[in-house]
């Protein structure tokens, strides 16, 4: 039987290195069950989640990442305090930092279904509909996955980037939602590897103060409506 019920963990700022293994442990749990329901032909259901967070000051790169896309280099990473780690992700080099939700679902996609580009596209639209409850048009670029929206001169700003790793339809990492982050820190790498198209955030395009504890909330009702889910919030 398909659990369509998401647990809710807003497990506060946490070091990227900490919550990837926090991740990681979910992310093996659901597997070891899924394997365990196949070798003895058992139906235990296996659970969803949704982790929210916020992290230090770190860049990471996924698997396909070009290495170049780092503008800077050992020593000033360390003058700036800014970590780095290579991931188990897809996607190229982006910037996590406080004021940017980090959201991590590990789903079991045979909960809900299994097709990767429609889950990413699921994700993309999560965001979309969280920026019309602000009364902004967030939309995609064909070829690329991410979110992006206009800045007053009507130029194409990203503001949400997204990078999984998947096996068995079990997901992990996920999005990088740009609420009020300090932008500059994007200045140091090619965002996503992309050129052309710069960075924004909630507040930069809304040009007031942002609650991000209520972006969380509409963030999370909008993962309910567009993965028709239930959601349950509970501690960590």
């Amino acid at each position: 039987m398909k659990n369509k019920k998401i647990q809710v963990r807003d497990i506060g700022k946490l070091s990227f290195s900490d919550a990837w293994q926090y991740q990681e442990k979910i992310f093996k749990k659901i597997i070891d069950q899924k394997v365990q329901n196949r070798k003895l032909n058992e139906k235990i259901p296996t659970k969803n989640f949704l982790i929210l967070t916020e992290h230090n000051h770190v860049y990471t790169i996924g698997k396909s990442g070009q290495i170049s896309n780092l503008l800077i280099d050992k020593d000033e990473l360390i003058k700036r305090e800014i970590e780095f780690f290579k991931i188990n992700r897809g996607g190229d080099i982006t910037y996590h930092g406080p004021g940017q939700i980090m959201g991590y679902p590990i789903f079991d996609l045979d909960n809900f279904f299994t097709d990767i580009n429609l889950y990413l596209r699921k994700l993309e639209s999560v965001i979309i509909n969280t920026l019309e409850t602000y009364n902004l048009t967030g939309f995609t670029i064909k070829g690329e996955t991410g979110v992006w929206v206009k800045d007053k001169d009507g130029l194409s700003k990203k503001i949400c980037a997204f990078g999984i790793r998947a096996s068995r339809w079990v997901t992990m990492h996920g999005l990088c939602f740009n609420v009020d982050p300090d932008l500059g820190y994007f200045n140091h790498i090619i965002p996503c590897g992309i050129k052309n198209k710069g960075v924004t955030s909630l507040k930069e395009i809304k040009k007031e103060n942002i609650d991000i504890n209520e972006v969380k909330l509409r963030l999370v009702e909008n993962f309910k409506l567009v993965f028709n889910a239930e959601i349950n919030f509970e501690s960590n």
